[in-house]
């Protein structure tokens, strides 16, 4: 399982970028927010790892290029947009087909129900923008929106809203930890405070879990009432 934790781990993708790591930073962000496929790639944790390394003398402490934090500041949000986009495009292009396969490693058919049931759940324009800092759901509500016929104008709109909150605030929280943490101590704050992101990461879909299985739990045990009524009968 060694593969897995390095796919989700973003040292691990800056390190092998080495001097393309910028370019390979905005790339991911694409990949993750346009293209199905891309959902198990870091998005949040990967933001803030950028802006920590983003410090020159962080960087350097660990054996990476700094990162261009104006680059990331530009490019990020811009990517993420233009990933959303085009996930939300070939929603509509293509509607339920574009989800018509069978399940297999790289797909789930559950992530679109738990995107569709976020879209339900929170409205078109909360939906687009808090499922930026939901991971796997932010992938898939584009293309969901899509194909549930959100008119591509006020998509747009929200995905813009919510494209550059997320990339802006998690690359500059990244910028002002890398700037307080002696670079030589590095080492044992990055990891810890990777993982914690992605714990918060995942907080809201474990919550949405619990509440299934609650209610799924509820609905299978019945009221008083049933249980008189049966016992007459």
């Amino acid at each position: 399982m060694d593969w897995l934790w390095n796919l989700l781990d973003p040292t691990w993708w800056l390190t092998i970028l080495g001097a393309f790591a910028t370019v390979g930073v905005l790339a991911i962000i694409f990949a993750e927010t346009g293209l199905l496929l891309g959902f198990f790639l870091p998005g949040d944790s990967l933001l803030v790892a950028a802006g920590i390394f983003s410090s020159a003398a962080v960087a350097q402490g660990m054996g990476i290029t700094p990162l261009s934090l104006p680059v990331l500041l530009i490019g990020t949000p811009l990517c993420a947009i233009a990933g959303a986009q085009l996930g939300h495009f070939l929603g509509a292009r293509f509607g339920r087909r574009l989800f018509d396969k069978p399940d297999s490693r790289l797909f789930k058919r559950e992530h679109v129900l738990r995107a569709e049931e976020f879209f339900e759940k929170f409205g078109p324009a909360k939906a687009v923008v808090l499922a930026r800092f939901v991971p796997i759901v932010r992938t898939f509500m584009n293309p969901v929106a899509g194909v549930l016929e959100m008119p591509a104008k006020r998509f747009l709109v929200w995905n813009v809203i919510g494209g550059i909150v997320w990339t802006e605030g998690l690359i500059l929280l990244g910028n002002a930890l890398g700037r307080e943490v002696d670079p030589k101590q590095i080492d044992k704050y990055i990891l810890p405070g990777v993982f914690l992101i992605v714990l918060i990461s995942i907080i809201p879909i474990i919550v949405e879990v619990i509440k299934k299985r609650r209610g799924d739990n509820a609905a299978a045990v019945p009221t008083g009432r049933h249980r008189v009524t049966n016992g007459r009968h």
